[in-house]
């Protein structure tokens, strides 16, 4: 159907996984000046940011990502949390081998794709500075809330990622609060027809409750977020942008 898989992987390593005792042996995980390495709390395990500013942990990241997802014919992958969202943003107590963080992430993945031959990299990033589009960053504006402010803002927010000489550019659209929101979903279709990348994403309401084997519960899904979610009068309006966005493709 022309349509390929995104990956999303974060720079986070759990100190439960296969990888953590080398990574940490080998100094390829960032590390904390006081207290305890333990950097983020995610659902229910202790995580450590993985040091995108070694060239080493650089080679050795991307020799997994290659075993496990390039060598199986993926070829984008969503980098979030590339910041790194720390769980307590006390950046003075942790120390990188060197550099800044987010944007060397960014040239883990490029420099890995370019080495295997690919010859267009175009990889999706939560944050960028000016200089990241050499290699292959496509931004989006974060995790925003979904009302018309916001959507105000986002202009200015693209035109500023222009300035600083990023052309691939988007943004999410967020939880609906009201019936006010399928208007707005309309109205940012409308606007994304004509952005560098057009992008439909959300956390929608109500939330499906998760559960692992043992009882367990974990991060909830979202509700349905297709095309067709929100009503049969949006649904046509939105349809229809995205067919005349792909009569433009070609320009």
């Amino acid at each position: 159907m022309g349509m390929e898989l995104m990956v999303s992987i974060w720079p986070q390593i759990s100190l439960k996984s296969e990888n953590f005792k080398e990574m940490d042996e080998e100094g390829y995980i960032a590390r904390c000046d006081k207290g305890m390495n333990c950097q983020m709390r995610f659902v229910d395990e202790d995580v450590m940011f993985f040091d995108a500013t070694n060239p080493d942990a650089r080679k050795y990241l991307w020799s997994k990502i290659k075993k496990n997802y390039y060598d199986n014919g993926v070829r984008v992958f969503w980098l979030d949390e590339a910041e790194p969202e720390y769980g307590t943003y006390d950046f003075d107590n942790y120390r990188y081998h060197s550099g800044t963080v987010a944007q060397v992430y960014a040239r883990t993945f490029y420099d890995g794709q370019k080495s295997e031959g690919q010859e267009k990299v175009v990889n999706l990033l939560r944050c960028a500075w000016a200089g990241s589009a050499r290699y292959g960053a496509l931004v989006w504006s974060g995790d925003i809330h979904s009302d018309f402010d916001t959507l105000r803002r986002q202009v200015r927010a693209g035109l500023n990622m222009g300035v600083a000489g990023i052309p691939w550019w988007t943004t999410d659209i967020g939880d609906p609060k009201d019936e006010t929101f399928r208007e707005l979903i309309v109205r940012w279709f409308e606007w994304g027809t004509f952005c560098p990348v057009m992008r439909l994403h959300g956390n929608r309401v109500p939330d499906e409750h998760i559960f692992r084997k043992n009882g367990q519960e974990v991060l909830p899904s979202g509700a349905d977020n297709e095309i067709w979610s929100f009503g049969e009068t949006a649904y046509g309006i939105i349809k229809k942008l995205i067919d005349f966005r792909e009569l433009m493709r070609p320009y």
